[in-house]
């Protein structure tokens, strides 16, 4: 987590994230009143975990990936692991769509593979069958023995999404409400994040509950423990401020350099003594270095088995061999040596436990506070469905 060869023109932070600072500052760190709990089952019980697939996972907004894995104009990427077969495009005027990844005529896979692909044209392996990367059907061969066919009306099935602040999102229902993601999107710009290129890509198994995952970045009590061999001691024990944007959890936790004297309207600056991060309903991450970003987008697949696909932005290409080893290593003591070995790793050890039964219920402390108000979020998703 040291700090980049070459730094990106300063931006100032939103009022939210300049107001977290400086609750840092200021000594307002977040903590809760009172011993809060958690019931075990919501981790373990395969029923909950169907309701909140149904009422969550299938329902709201979510973040796909950000922009940079997609940087130009014809460009495609299959996506499959939300439990539907989705095609992320970026067409000849730039913008991004979220397609269901079957071609209209036999509902044949469309795009093979998990890679990005660099094309004009999206041609159905089957029949070959046509398409522009905006989802239009562009050709079929025999047309004649289609009479009276529209090709107009036979494009591919569209989802809503959105792209903002780097990020590209998309919903599973209709109409969804993009206010909350818009304002992440603003966060996001005051990072620059929408500028930066990705550096890195890799999905992890994680055999544990998307929700325990989640837990390790709502609170600060593990980092100077759990990290103690990486990130811990970068960091001051438990001194964190928080808020909500919509659902979405913020969270800003204290840096061991001093903010005294230290202009906290500079972005740049304000990223050497604060990390900020994202905790997003439905299951995504994302965690701004001081001089990179990681988004990282939960896909649970049961009650105890979770995908984390981790993406690593950095503001620019790597021009020498020395820029390129220093994102390296940051690449690896985040995702290799953080995310996979701690957090990963912890929430797999929380799931072998739980799933014995020995405790109810969890305990949560004072500097946990931010667990317990992610679930009520959670909960208060399935009672919205009903």
């Amino acid at each position: 987590m040291s700090t980049t060869p070459t730094l990106a023109p300063s931006r100032r932070p939103t009022d939210g994230q300049l107001a977290l600072a400086q609750a840092i500052a200021d000594g307002e760190s977040r903590t809760g009143e009172d011993v809060t709990r958690v019931p075990a089952h919501v981790y373990t019980d395969p029923d909950y975990f169907a309701r909140e697939k149904s009422a969550i996972f299938d329902r709201l907004p979510q973040i796909l990936c950000p922009s940079a894995l997609l940087p130009d104009p014809g460009m495609a990427v299959p996506h499959d692991a939300t439990g539907r077969p989705l095609l992320v495009t970026r067409d000849a005027e730039g913008k991004a769509h979220v397609f269901l990844n079957v071609c209209r005529h036999r509902g044949t896979r469309l795009v093979e593979g998990e890679e990005v692909q660099c094309t004009r044209k999206l041609v159905c392996p089957y029949h070959a069958w046509t398409y522009a990367v905006d989802g239009r059907l562009l050709a079929l061969p025999r047309p004649d023995t289609f009479p009276g066919l529209d090709k107009g009306e036979m494009g591919l099935v569209e989802l809503p999404s959105l792209e903002s602040g780097g990020l590209i999102w998309f919903c599973p229902s209709e109409n969804p409400d993009w206010s909350d993601a818009e304002a992440i999107g603003a966060d996001m710009d005051a990072f620059g994040a929408a500028e930066h290129v990705l550096f890195r890509r890799k999905t992890h198994t994680v055999r544990g509950n998307w929700k325990l995952i989640m837990d390790a970045f709502l609170e600060s009590y593990h980092v100077t423990r759990l990290h103690a061999k990486t990130i811990g001691p970068f960091f001051k024990d438990g001194v964190t401020s928080g808020d909500m944007i919509g659902p979405h959890a913020r969270s800003a936790v204290g840096r061991l350099e001093e903010m005294e004297g230290v202009d906290l309207t500079d972005m740049a600056a304000l990223r050497r003594v604060v990390t900020f991060a994202y905790q997003m309903i439905p299951g995504a991450l994302i965690i701004p270095s001081p001089d990179y970003i990681n988004v990282m987008t939960m896909m649970p697949q049961s009650h105890e088995l979770t995908l984390v696909e981790d993406f690593m932005l950095i503001p620019e290409e790597p021009a020498t061999d020395k820029a390129r080893d220093h994102w390296e290593r940051s690449w690896a003591l985040l995702d290799g040596g953080v995310f996979a070995s701690e957090d990963f790793r912890a929430a797999e050890l929380g799931q072998q436990g739980l799933s014995t039964g020995a405790i109810p219920e969890l305990t949560l402390g004072t500097l946990e506070g931010g667990i317990r108000r992610y679930h009520e979020t959670v909960e208060e998703a399935l009672r919205a469905a009903n």
